[in-house]
């Protein structure tokens, strides 16, 4: 890890805009990362990775805005319309903090009804908390759990992809980082199995020095037992590796007990899609919270939506396997979950398909049988 001088705040704020990380940042930040002495850190069951052991390979779409995600207010007929989408590949991270910071937005406006577009984890995170505060809340969905796009992300509490290098102002920066400190205390309320919460080490892996994203390091007071790890306390073929200490959230589990969590107070799903803004305009409710995600693209006009298609081959579970990789500068990453060990490595920008390509299938399997065998369990 390179050392430096401090930072000004506007020198930091376009190191994280541009995606990088130095530790001339790092001075700047609560994260402090220390060196581990040279024996192996824990024990490191492998995963197994073998053609055989494949169940399933899915693909899901990011709902990226090179801009960042959308939370603000209008005003369209005689509806008030908050919105909160396009976060990338951050949405689960995110969800709790951006859907606080929406509801703060529709507070003052006086409302005691509102309906909640989208059923994904933005959408349902959003309705609960509108519940918390009194109102009356119907979610209005074309597709419900286990269906949902929210359903194939991997689950790894990280705020990544979730802007464009150089392209955030400021402001947004700002919001970024407080929806990510909201979103990280809300999701320790639901630590445990029956929502599939739970702290996760991660081992980020490279063959030069680990430079990570700009937000790590001023989220210092989010990732925990930052470490760098000399290649005696490692397995792996890498010789540069960062281990710390995050959430990890299985959807499979989360997004069904939040959905019993909002039908038990009385809230209510329709399965309906709306072709145009005349039909949403059509809605009893006074106050719309829009959480469609990609689905804003074509209803509300946001042609700076952008798909970014991921694919997942998913292997046989490996109980004894309790810790993720990602592999830096490959863009491969690793993750148990209780269904299956979740092997990721795709980023195919504008693709809106939501069949798994084969090829890509392939390379991001070979990738990792590569990356996993002949290796030593320590």
């Amino acid at each position: 890890m390179k050392t430096g001088k401090s930072l000004t705040r506007r020198e930091a704020i376009k190191l994280a805009g541009m995606g990088l990380a130095s530790a001339a940042f790092s001075g700047a930040c609560a994260c402090k990362v220390a060196t581990a002495p040279p024996r192996p850190y824990r024990d490191f069951p492998l995963v197994r990775v073998s053609e055989d052991r494949i169940i399933r390979q899915v693909a899901g779409l990011r709902p990226f805005r090179p801009s960042g995600f959308v939370v603000r207010r209008e005003r369209i007929g005689d509806k008030d319309i908050v919105h909160n989408y396009g976060h990338g590949g951050g949405g689960i991270t995110l969800s709790w903090g951006t859907s606080h910071i929406a509801m703060e937005k529709a507070l003052p406006l006086g409302h005691r009804k509102c309906a909640v577009l989208g059923c994904g984890v933005i959408g349902l995170s959003t309705a609960i908390l509108m519940q918390k505060k009194g109102f009356e809340v119907t979610i209005y969905a074309k597709d419900l759990p286990p269906e949902t796009t929210s359903n194939i992300a991997g689950g790894l509490w990280s705020p990544s992809s979730v802007f464009a290098p150089g392209q955030i102002t400021p402001g947004f920066y700002d919001e970024f980082l407080r929806a990510s400190r909201l979103s990280y205390r809300y999701f320790q309320n639901y630590l445990g199995s029956y929502y599939g919460v739970k702290f996760v080490e991660n081992y980020v892996l490279g063959n030069s020095p680990i430079e990570m994203p700009g937000y790590f390091y001023e989220l210092g007071d989010v990732y925990r037992e930052v470490k760098n790890l000399t290649p005696d306390g490692q397995p792996f073929n890498e010789k540069y590796c960062m281990t710390y200490t995050t959430l990890f959230i299985e959807p499979q589990f989360y997004l069904n007990s939040l959905t019993r969590d909002f039908r038990s107070a009385v809230g209510k799903i329709i399965v309906r899609e709306f072709e145009n803004m005349d039909e949403l305009l059509l809605l009893e409710e006074p106050l719309i919270m829009n959480c469609t995600g990609l689905g804003s693209y074509h209803l509300f006009n946001d042609h700076e939506m952008t798909p970014v298609k991921g694919q997942l081959v998913v292997l046989l579970p490996q109980p004894e396997v309790d810790y993720i990789t990602l592999v830096d500068g490959k863009g491969l990453y690793t993750m148990p979950r209780t269904d299956g060990i979740i092997l990721g490595g795709s980023w195919q920008k504008g693709d809106w398909t939501l069949t798994p390509d084969p090829e890509v299938s392939q390379r991001i399997f070979r990738a990792q049988s590569r990356f996993w065998s002949g290796l030593p369990a320590v």
